[in-house]
């Protein structure tokens, strides 16, 4: 099997990796040499109306092999790590061995190493920071965190600062202190065989252009006309990366080729964010070079 090990089939693989790595295609060899349930540990695509774009396993891919958690939400609902969690749990007891696969960092670490069980934060809480984020950016909200949450939080990723300062809004304790009374994981690292895909950059940029171009060939503009009349950029399902360009694109804002364009890019900074987590929380994984 391409980069893979040996695993042992009677315990759990989670294997992660960025954007356009191929680890979709290794988890399904996996399944079909050792057997098992693959499970989507992918933010974006646990949404219905995004296949194409966010690259969820195909139909025939499905028939091929189970497939857990993939297309499951509403394009409307909002869905965070502790829905995942609750998803994810009974899928851990059941006959077949799960194979995690996805590029959510947070998702695997929630599994691996707990998550704090903090409080939903209110309707109008996320609409007040939804439309502080739009207006102004979030590097105020940031710079309004507790130190502790500051040290902890990526000052880069918008949605993360958001995330942080909402739950600092809503109970009045900032996150680091949530996370600093974190509970048991369901799935402790010690009893997974844990692997990320290390791809060089260069390489994946590649694989990122090519791999747009197939989701064009395989019906993403169209996938896109068909969410236009009810796009709203403030959900959770909006993020999935080059729907803001198509749907620009619809809407007569931008070409096409400029919408390529953007989405490429939005893609590769995607990778390189997704990289950096790895980097930084995944060091006790074994790491597989690609390609």
């Amino acid at each position: 099997m391409q980069c893979l090990p040996p695993t042992d089939p009677d315990r759990p693989v989670l294997l992660a990796g960025p954007t356009a790595s191929g680890k979709s295609a290794l988890a399904l060899e996996l399944a079909a040499r050792q057997g098992g349930v693959i499970v989507n540990a992918d933010a974006l695509q646990v949404f219905e109306n995004w296949r194409v774009l966010t690259a969820r396993p195909t139909a025939e891919e499905e028939t091929a092999a189970a497939h857990r958690l993939y297309g499951h939400v509403p394009w409307d609902a909002s869905y965070s790590v502790g829905h995942w969690l609750r998803d994810v749990a009974p899928l851990l007891s059941g006959d077949a061995r799960p194979i995690i696969v996805g590029g959510t960092g947070l998702y695997f670490a929630a599994l691996t190493e707990g998550l704090a069980e903090i409080p939903p934060t209110p309707q109008e809480l996320r609409a007040l920071a939804d439309a502080r984020r739009m207006a102004e950016g979030h590097a105020g909200m940031f710079e309004e965190l507790d130190a502790a949450t500051r040290a902890r939080v990526d000052p880069l990723n918008p949605m993360r600062v958001q995330r942080a300062w909402e739950v600092w809004r809503a109970t009045g304790r900032g996150l680091a202190a949530w996370h600093d009374d974190t509970p048991a994981p369901l799935l402790p690292l010690a009893d997974v065989q844990p692997f990320v895909l290390n791809a060089d950059r260069d390489w994946l940029n590649a694989r990122i252009h090519r791999r747009f171009d197939r989701m064009l060939e395989r019906g993403a503009l169209e996938e896109a006309q068909a969410n236009l009349g009810r796009w709203t950029p403030a959900l959770q399902s909006s993020k999935a990366i080059g729907a803001p360009e198509l749907i620009a694109h619809l809407a007569g804002r931008i070409s096409l080729a400029d919408a390529v364009t953007a989405a490429r890019t939005a893609s590769r900074q995607y990778a390189k964010r997704q990289r950096s987590w790895f980097r930084a929380r995944m060091r006790a994984w074994t790491w597989l070079d690609l390609p």
